[in-house]
C-alpha cells in the first residue's frame, strides 16, 4: 500500500474526482482519498509515477507521503501541521479590511450619510466604480476560489470552488454591466441601483470565514495523532567506544546500547541489560501506574523512565518501534474509507454539476414567470452559494479520525475505518480462554495436607521436586513455595516422566509428585482425598498429588485464574445485548468451571486451533461474530470472524489477523471498543443527516420556493449558511473527544443477547470426543497378572483410551469418552471375577 499527499482539494467533489482519476490507472486495485488529511492510499501494482500523473491530469497535486520526512518515519509531524489556517487567517483579515471599506461607501455614505468626499457621495458613477474597485480587491485576495474553480471546470470536474466563483463572479460581472448601463443612460441620484458589489465581496469573505472555522476544527480532530507523534523522542544517548554520545533518533541502530536516566523518555524499543526502574507506559497503554522493570524486561519508545538508571539494547528502531506502529495504524485507519461513507461519495461526485443545473434552471424559471432579471439572477446565485458539498465529504472522515484518536488514547487501535464501523454491530463475542479470560499463567490456589502431614513438609517436598522442572505448573509451585520462605531438601536421581509426574530421592527415600493416575500407582489415596480431587477438578483446577516415605502427603491445586475484570466484561457485554461464548481447547470440565467464574453461559470446549474457524463460521448464523484472542494461536479464527480482536498485545501491536488491537490485557476494553464504535457511527449518522437536510431544505428556499410566504434568501445569507454547515459537522465530530469508552453509566441496553441452542454448543464442542477421567476402586487384585487382566478388560471397552491399574492401591484410573457409563466399567471388571467398590 502506497500513501500520497494530495494538494488542491477543497471539497468532497474534489475528493471524488481524484479517486475516480486514480482508479482508472492500470494496476490500481483500490484507492481511498481523505479530504480530512489531504491524503490518498493506493493498492495495486501501478507505479507512483503513473498515479501522480493521473492526479495531476485531474488538476491536483500529489507526492509520495513521507518522502521528505526523516529516516524511519512513514508519516512526519510536518505532514499533519496545520498549514492552511494561518493562510486563511491572513486572507480573512485583509478581506475584512477591504470589505469594511467597501461597505462604508456602498451603504454608509449613500444610505446613512457617513462622511465621504463629495466626489464619491454626490457622484453615483464614481461611487459605483469605487465599490467595484474594492470588491475586486477582495476577490483578488480570495483568488484561490476562482483559480481552483476554473481549473476544475476545465478538467470537467466542477467543485465547491466553482460554485463560489460562479456566485461571486456572476454578481461582480452583472454589477459591472449595471454600472456601465447606468453611466450610459446618464443616471442621476445618490447611488446606482442594482449593484451586487458588496454581495460579490461578501460571498468570498463569508466562505473564507467558513473555511477558516472548518480548518481549525479539522485540525483539532487530528490532535490525538499529533500528540502521539510528539511523544516520539528526537535523540538518544548511546554507548560507542565506551563513551556516551547523543545522536539523532534516526542514527540509532539495532543492537546499540543506549542509556536512560530518571525522567527521560526511552528513545527506541529495547531490552534492559543493566539496572532496574519503574517505567511510565501511560503514553502507550493509558495505564497511570508505572510498571516495574528489571534486567531482561522489554521497554518501549516514548515511555518514561521514572526512577532508576538503565542500560538497554536496541531491538526495534525507526518505523518498527511500538509508537511508530501505533501512529501508522491510526493514520492508515483514518485514511481508509468506511463503508458508510460510500453513499456520500456517490452523491458528492454529481452534487456540484447538479447544483449548477438547478441554479440555471431556477434563473430561467423566474425569468419566464415575469420576474425582473436581477431577482431571477439573485435566486440563481443564492442556489450556487448556499449549496455545500463539503459537509457531505467531511461527515464521515472527521468522526472516524476523532474516534481513532479517542481509541488510541485508551489503548484501543482500529486498523481500518471499516473495523471501527463494524465493531458496533457485534452480537456474539467469542473468547479464547487462556490469556484472554484468564491470566494465562498458572498459580497455586489450594494446599491440602494429608492427615498427619504438616503443610511445610508438603511444600518442602513439592519444592524439592518442582524446582528442577521447567513445566509451567512446576514454576507456579516453585514461585509460591519460595514466597513462603520454605526450604527445599537435596534431591538426587531426579526424573521427569512425561504425562505423569516427577520422582526423586531425598535422604534415601523416594518422593514423587504428579497426577492421580501416577501417584495412585505408588501409594494409596484415601476416599476423602479422592473427593477433594474431584471437587478441585470440578472448579477447573489441576490437582497435583505428592507422596514420600510416609505415603500420601497431600494435594497442591494449580489453576490459571481468571482476570479480575473478566466477569465485569461479560456483564457489560450482556447489558449491551451481546452473547459471550468461551471457545477453548481445554477439557469441558475445566472450561465450564472457568466459564462459571466469569459468568459465561455458552461454552465450546476441546476445539483445536485449526478447528476454531469452523466454529466461528457456524456461529455467524446467529449474528455478527467477534473473535477475541491473544493473536498468536487464534489467527484463523480472528480472520474468519466478522471482527477479530487481539487482547493484551502490549508492544506487539502489528498483529496481522486482528481488525482491532487492544494494547492492554483488559477484557473490559472489548465492550469499551464496541461502545466507541457505536458512538462514532452515531456521530457519523448525525453528520450525514445534517449535511443532507441542510441542502434539502436550503436549496429550495434559496431558489425562492417560499417567496410567496415572504421567506427569501439573499446570496449573502446563502454564503453565510454555507460557511456554517461544514463547521457544524466538524464541531459535532469533536464531541467524540469528550467520550469515555469505559463509562457505562449512560449506556442504553440493547435487550437480550442472542440465544445459541445448547445442542449446537454440544455439537461444536465435539460431543462424543469429550474425555473424562474416572478412578475405580477394585477388590480382589493380588499381583501384576491381576493388573494386566483388569487393564485389558477396560481397554476392550469402546471409548476407553487409557487405563492405569495398581494392585497395591486397589485402583484403576481410566481416561474415557463422555458416553461410557459406570455400568459398562463395572461389568467389564466383574466379568473377570473382581469386585468394584466405587467409581469417582
Amino acid at each position: 500500500m502506497e500513501k500520497y499527499a494530495i494538494t488542491g482539494m477543497s471539497c468532497a467533489a474534489c475528493q471524488a474526482h481524484v479517486q475516480k482519476a486514480v482508479e482508472k490507472v492500470e494496476g490500481v486495485t483500490s484507492c481511498s482519498v481523505s479530504l480530512l488529511t489531504n491524503s490518498m492510499t493506493v493498492e495495486g501494482t501501478a507505479s507512483s509515477e503513473a498515479v501522480i500523473k493521473a492526479v495531476e491530469a485531474a488538476g491536483y497535486g500529489a507526492n509520495t507521503a513521507g518522502a521528505s520526512s526523516q529516516k524511519g518515519q512513514s508519516l512526519s509531524a510536518d505532514s499533519l501541521k496545520d498549514k492552511e489556517t494561518p493562510v486563511l487567517k491572513k486572507r480573512l483579515i485583509f478581506s475584512l479590511i477591504f470589505l469594511c471599506i467597501l461597505m462604508y461607501f456602498s451603504m454608509g455614505a449613500t444610505m446613512w450619510n457617513f462622511p465621504a468626499p463629495a466626489v464619491i457621495r454626490d457622484n453615483p458613477a464614481g461611487n459605483g466604480i469605487l465599490q467595484m474597485f474594492f470588491a475586486g480587491i477582495v476577490m483578488v485576495i480570495n483568488q484561490k476560489f476562482f483559480i481552483s474553480g476554473t481549473r476544475s471546470v476545465l478538467h470537467a470536474a466542477p467543485n465547491m470552488d466553482t460554485l463560489v466563483a460562479m456566485g461571486s463572479g456572476i454578481s461582480y460581472i452583472y454589477s459591472i454591466s449595471v454600472l456601465i448601463r447606468s453611466c450610459y443612460e446618464g443616471h442621476t441620484g445618490s447611488h446606482v441601483q442594482g449593484l451586487y458589489s458588496e454581495s460579490a465581496a461578501m460571498i468570498v469573505t463569508l466562505i473564507t470565514v467558513g473555511k477558516l472555522l472548518e480548518s481549525v476544527s479539522k485540525g483539532r480532530t487530528t490532535d490525538a495523532l499529533k500528540d502521539l507523534m510528539e511523544l516520539a523522542p528526537q535523540s538518544a544517548v548511546i554507548i560507542r567506544n565506551g563513551k556516551e554520545i547523543t545522536v539523532g533518533i534516526e542514527d540509532v541502530n539495532v543492537g546499540d546500547i543506549f542509556v536512560v536516566r530518571p525522567g527521560e523518555k526511552i528513545p527506541v524499543d529495547g531490552i534492559i541489560t543493566e539496572g532496574a526502574t519503574a517505567v511510565d507506559e501511560s503514553a502507550l497503554t493509558g495505564e497511570s501506574v508505572p510498571v516495574d522493570k528489571t534486567e531482561g524486561d522489554h521497554v518501549s519508545a516514548a515511555t518514561v523512565n521514572s526512577t532508576g538508571f538503565i542500560r538497554c539494547r536496541a531491538q526495534r528502531v525507526g518505523e518498527d518501534t511500538t509508537i511508530s506502529q501505533i501512529i501508522r495504524m491510526v493514520s492508515d485507519s483514518a485514511s481508509s474509507k468506511a463503508p458508510i461513507a460510500r453513499i456520500a461519495d456517490k452523491i458528492s461526485g454529481i452534487f456540484v454539476p447538479a447544483v449548477i443545473v438547478i441554479a440555471v434552471t431556477v434563473t430561467f424559471i423566474w425569468i419566464l414567470t415575469g420576474a425582473p432579471f436581477s431577482d431571477a439572477l439573485t435566486r440563481g446565485i443564492s442556489v450556487l452559494v448556499v449549496s455545500c458539498p463539503c459537509a457531505l465529504g467531511l461527515a464521515t472522515p472527521v468522526a472516524i479520525m476523532a474516534g481513532n484518536g479517542v481509541g488510541a488514547r485508551h489503548g484501543i487501535l482500529f486498523k481500518t475505518s471499516e473495523a471501527l464501523e463494524q465493531a458496533g454491530k457485534i452480537r456474539i463475542a467469542v473468547m479464547d480462554k487462556t490469556g484472554t479470560i484468564t491470566e494465562g499463567k498458572p498459580s497455586v490456589t489450594d494446599i491440602i495436607s494429608a492427615e498427619g502431614t504438616d503443610t511445610n513438609e508438603l511444600l518442602s517436598t513439592a519444592l524439592s521436586l518442582e524446582q528442577r522442572s521447567e513445566h509451567p505448573l512446576s514454576r507456579a509451585i516453585t514461585e509460591y513455595a519460595l514466597q513462603t520462605d520454605i526450604k527445599s531438601a537435596e534431591c538426587s536421581d531426579f526424573a521427569a516422566i512425561p504425562g505423569k509426574g516427577l520422582t526423586g530421592i531425598i535422604n534415601g527415600s523416594q518422593i514423587c509428585g504428579g497426577n492421580l493416575s501416577f501417584i495412585s500407582s505408588k501409594v494409596s489415596v484415601s476416599n476423602e482425598a479422592m473427593s477433594q480431587i474431584e471437587a478441585l477438578s470440578s472448579e477447573g483446577k489441576t490437582p497435583l498429588l505428592f507422596a514420600g516415605r510416609n505415603g500420601f502427603l497431600g494435594i497442591i491445586a494449580v489453576a490459571d485464574t481468571i482476570k479480575e475484570d473478566s466477569a465485569r466484561a461479560v456483564r457489560e457485554l450482556a447489558d449491551m445485548g451481546i452473547a459471550s461464548v468461551m471457545l477453548t481447547g481445554d477439557n469441558i470440565q475445566t472450561a465450564e468451571a472457568i466459564a462459571g467464574q466469569a459468568g459465561i453461559g455458552n461454552v465450546i470446549a476441546e476445539v483445536l486451533p485449526d478447528g476454531k474457524d469452523r466454529v466461528i463460521n457456524r456461529l455467524k448464523e446467529y449474528g455478527k461474530v467477534a473473535m477475541i484472542g491473544d493473536g498468536i494461536n487464534d489467527a484463523p479464527a480472528l480472520t474468519s470472524a466478522d471482527t477479530g480482536i487481539a487482547v493484551g498485545a502490549g508492544t506487539d501491536v502489528a498483529i496481522d489477523a486482528a481488525d482491532i488491537v487492544l494494547i492492554r490485557s483488559r477484557l473490559t476494553d472489548v465492550p469499551a471498543a464496541i461502545r466507541l464504535s457505536e458512538k462514532t457511527v452515531r456521530n457519523i449518522h448525525e453528520n450525514l443527516f445534517w449535511a443532507f437536510i441542510y441542502n434539502i431544505l436550503l436549496i429550495p428556499i434559496a431558489a425562492g420556493a417560499l417567496s410567496a410566504a415572504g421567506i427569501n434568501m439573499s446570496p449573502v445569507l446563502g454564503s453565510a449558511a454555507m460557511s456554517i454547515s461544514s463547521f457544524t459537522v466538524c464541531m459535532n465530530a469533536l464531541r467524540i473527544n469528550l467520550f469515555d469508552p469505559g463509562d457505562t453509566r449512560h449506556y442504553r441496553s440493547k435487550g437480550t443477547p442472542a440465544a445459541i441452542p445448547q445442542e449446537i454448543l454440544h455439537e461444536l464442542s465435539g460431543g462424543k470426543d469429550r474425555m473424562a477421567t474416572k478412578t475405580i476402586s477394585i477388590e480382589g487384585m493380588m499381583c501384576a497378572h491381576c493388573e494386566k487382566t483388569v487393564k485389558n478388560a477396560l481397554l476392550d471397552i469402546e471409548g476407553v483410551s487409557s487405563a492405569e491399574v495398581s494392585h497395591e492401591t486397589g485402583t484403576a484410573v481410566v481416561q474415557i469418552n463422555a458416553d461410557v457409563t459406570d455400568e459398562q466399567l463395572t461389568k467389564a471388571i466383574t466379568d473377570r471375577d473382581y469386585t468394584v467398590t466405587g467409581i469417582s
